[in-house]
């Protein structure tokens, strides 16, 4: 089974990533913004603006990854017992229609998926819908998610 640590250091080293791909994309999206062929050729002309629009947001993601990384860094991991209440840092088995599957609520970046040999986590947020939902919740409890579709319901096997 993973480890907790494990997971935390997965998703710590794909943010690393991420910020090495954001660094170099920021970085030749801002040449482009001020290169001489972007320069508007008339009053319609927004090539060179859309291209700092992009590097902007570009930047502005790399400062939130940086965030959420240093969170993570920062992290210390709750162990859980049985009884414990679903809080931050909780690795939680859901079983749903017959398969169950893992998901870690961390501070930041859900939706990340950590694979690790056979093992794949979800990474979930307490501001997340499922994250609203396990909070204050233990091992036993049943939660149920609203969606477009039908709820679909799920039931806590364990956290750790």
């Amino acid at each position: 089974m993973i480890s907790k640590r494990t997971i935390v250091q997965e998703i710590i080293k794909l943010l690393g990533q991420d910020l090495e791909n954001l660094a170099g994309s920021s970085a030749s999206m801002h040449a482009d913004a001020s290169d001489e062929q972007n320069k508007a050729e008339d009053q319609y002309d927004t090539r060179g603006l859309e291209t700092a629009y992009i590097a902007s947001s570009q930047a502005r993601l790399a400062t939130e990854t940086e965030a959420a990384m240093a969170a993570y860094q920062a992290l210390i991991l709750q162990k859980f017992a049985p009884t414990d209440l679903i809080d931050l840092t909780a690795l939680v088995e859901l079983e749903s229609r017959g398969a169950s599957d893992l998901y870690f609520i961390g501070p930041h970046r859900g939706g990340l998926e950590i694979k690790h040999k056979e093992t794949e986590v979800l990474v979930i947020t307490p501001e997340s819908p499922l994250g609203q939902q396990l909070i204050g919740k233990k091992t036993g409890d049943r939660v149920k998610l609203q969606t477009r579709g039908p709820a679909q319901e799920f039931k806590i096997l364990s956290v750790r």
